[in-house]
């Protein structure tokens, strides 16, 4: 099938059809909504290497992932990446995931750029003050930012309210009567973490709750240091009645230790987790309470759509969305023993 035979199908010219198919706003909603059809009950595929002369680009969208702060084996981020994935793959896109040391990381960026194999990058788990995101500025190189920095007004970006995450977890842990929350999280350099540990003081501030020293044990974003922290939380002096986790993998790793250490989580200690648990976890009997977000497959088909108003029409943005959180409550907290 010939982009020729679907416009005679269509009774179009072929380079409306080929406009229409490659999105352009010139050709109205209504065509290239049936164009589209059209070429997918033909089964219409366009020829790649066609495409990228006629346009001068990759069809690719770059990811990459910093192995010395994320986690690759994060449920959330696989199904973040499989909903970018199928949602770029509806406008002809790959998706391409490269793995960097933090030192290296620029390095890469810059390949990829002027290696011509992407046309723009996804930059995840933004830091406060964040390189990466100053380099790609300088370079006018397409981007969008899964997360914010410090200094957000000027590029596109989506994200999620953290500051009022915490503070949905701090208010439901005071309505239950604790004032002794010890505070669990990732390293402070990474603006969700930052975020969410400013809402976490801010709120207890506002109840007038003191936060004693030590009761902030951070460095913890992974199940083994969550499962490190339980000692620290538990030698603190008053002992804290509950715990605020920051990020879901250290909180299952946390709940584990907890539990282990013959505790009754949602009884002898409540405990609240950023983010969801994952499905193979094994906490057995327990139902954790969480700061849920949209789901992480939905989030991907957002990025998707925000890189592509970014590449199609980067003169309307910057393109900024800012989701909100929601308090799942579940069996982990519970009225102070």
């Amino acid at each position: 099938m010939s982009i020729k035979q679907l416009a005679q199908a269509l009774g179009l010219s072929t380079s409306t059809v080929s406009r229409a198919l490659n999105g352009y706003t010139d050709v109205n909603a209504l065509t290239r909504t049936r164009v589209q059809e059209m070429a997918d009950a033909m089964g219409y595929r366009p020829d790649a290497g066609a495409r990228r002369l006629v346009r001068g680009n990759t069809d690719a969208i770059g990811i990459v992932y910093s192995a010395a702060v994320e986690n690759l084996g994060n449920p959330q981020f696989l199904d973040m990446a499989d909903g970018l994935g199928e949602r770029l793959e509806r406008e002809h896109q790959d998706l391409l995931l490269a793995v960097a040391k933090n030192e290296t990381e620029l390095e890469i960026y810059e390949r990829l750029f002027r290696g011509g194999r992407v046309d723009a990058v996804i930059v995840p788990n933004t830091r406060v003050q964040d390189p990466r995101v100053d380099f790609l500025l300088e370079n006018n190189y397409p981007f969008v930012g899964y997360g914010r920095t410090a200094e957000c007004a000027h590029y596109s970006w989506l994200d999620f309210d953290n500051d009022l995450g915490s503070k949905l977890a701090v208010e439901h842990l005071l309505v239950l009567g604790h004032t002794r929350i010890a505070y669990v999280h990732a390293p402070l350099e990474l603006n969700f973490a930052f975020q969410r540990h400013r809402g976490y003081v801010s709120t207890l501030q506002a109840a007038g709750v003191e936060c004693p020293p030590g009761y902030c044990i951070g460095g913890v974003n992974d199940r083994r240091s969550g499962l490190n922290a339980v000692a620290q939380v538990l030698a603190l002096s008053p002992r804290p009645t509950a715990v605020l986790v920051d990020n879901n993998l250290g909180g299952v790793g946390l709940i584990r230790g907890l539990m282990d250490a013959g505790l009754r989580v949602g009884q002898d200690i409540s405990v609240v987790v950023h983010g969801d648990i994952p499905q193979d976890t094994l906490l057995t009997g327990l139902d954790v309470t969480t700061v849920t977000q949209p789901t992480p497959q939905t989030t991907g088909f957002a990025l998707a759509e925000m890189v592509m108003k970014v590449l199609r029409d980067p003169e309307g943005g910057p393109y900024q969305l800012l989701r909100q959180p929601a308090l799942q409550v579940g069996t982990s907290t519970g009225p102070v023993a």
